[in-house]
């Protein structure tokens, strides 16, 4: 019932951009092209879609209201985690080495390049 329900929903909702298009607006919508003389007169054709636009949109959100309920009522539900990110596990970090410090009246000796790479020495 809740695949119907979903369904249904998505009728509604297909329906509601149709009828909200096919109103006239500034630019003219989709109808502008048409001519008036159909089975409706224009402005006959202005209230129904006005009205269809009310009754679904009415319906679409009492039907987002019923799934939502139905959704909540139909209990735990397991969730796919075959593509859940899997975190490395961390690395030991390694304590940096202090450069020697010369003793008083010593020039100071210069530090192995390492560029910042550690395994590069």
């Amino acid at each position: 019932m809740f695949t119907f329900l979903i369904v249904l929903q998505a009728i509604i909702a297909a329906a509601l951009v149709t009828v909200i298009l096919m109103q006239r607006s500034e630019g003219g919508g989709l109808t502008s092209s048409g001519s008036p003389s159909g089975l409706m007169s224009a402005r006959g054709a202005a209230d129904f879609l006005t009205r269809a636009t009310s009754v679904l949109a009415g319906l679409f959100i009492a039907m987002s209201i019923l799934l939502a309920f139905l959704a909540a009522s139909r209990g735990a539900v397991s969730v796919d985690t075959s593509l859940e990110r899997r975190t490395p596990a961390p690395q030991a970090q390694v304590p940096a080495q202090q450069p020697p410090v010369a003793a008083p009246g010593q020039a100071p000796t210069p530090a192995a390049a390492d560029n910042g790479v550690p395994l590069a020495r």
